[in-house]
């Protein structure tokens, strides 16, 4: 499925909300594969389509490079999502999540952090790129 903006962010918001009823259910300061693991059973439930652990293609001067690196989740193949357990989200997260949504061809990613308090209000993070402001609405 080819989603608009307005798609994207539907399932945007049906992600974080599986995130914040994971977030609700077993609160903060766990690590953050009992995180993803929960919010797969989530997801699941709620019926959006996902893959685990995605190896990130890396191609430099041309050439695929075997590298380790993965994503979280990617979601609908249109969500990048990279989850943390971390004090606070850094310039470095957001520089990597973008990284991926690059490397990957995918318009939009969400950070989120399940170590905070209010994961609506302190715990996610939104990026977009070129891909997504060339979908229509």
């Amino acid at each position: 499925m080819k989603y608009s903006k307005t798609e994207l962010n539907k399932l945007v918001y049906n992600v974080v909300g599986a995130a914040i009823d994971v977030h609700k259910y077993i609160g903060p300061g766990l690590l953050e594969k009992v995180y993803q693991k929960c919010l797969e059973k989530e997801l699941e439930i709620r019926g959006i389509q996902f893959k685990s652990e995605v190896k990130v293609p890396v191609k430099y001067k041309g050439i695929m490079i075997d590298t380790e690196l993965r994503c979280d989740l990617l979601i609908e193949d249109y969500l990048v999502l990279e989850l943390k357990s971390v004090e606070k989200i850094l310039p470095i997260h957001e520089a990597q999540i973008l990284t991926y949504m690059q490397l990957m061809h995918v318009p939009k990613g969400v950070i989120i952090n399940f170590n905070v308090s209010n994961l609506f209000h302190e715990g996610t993070k939104s990026m977009v790129n070129n891909i997504f402001r060339d979908l229509s609405d």
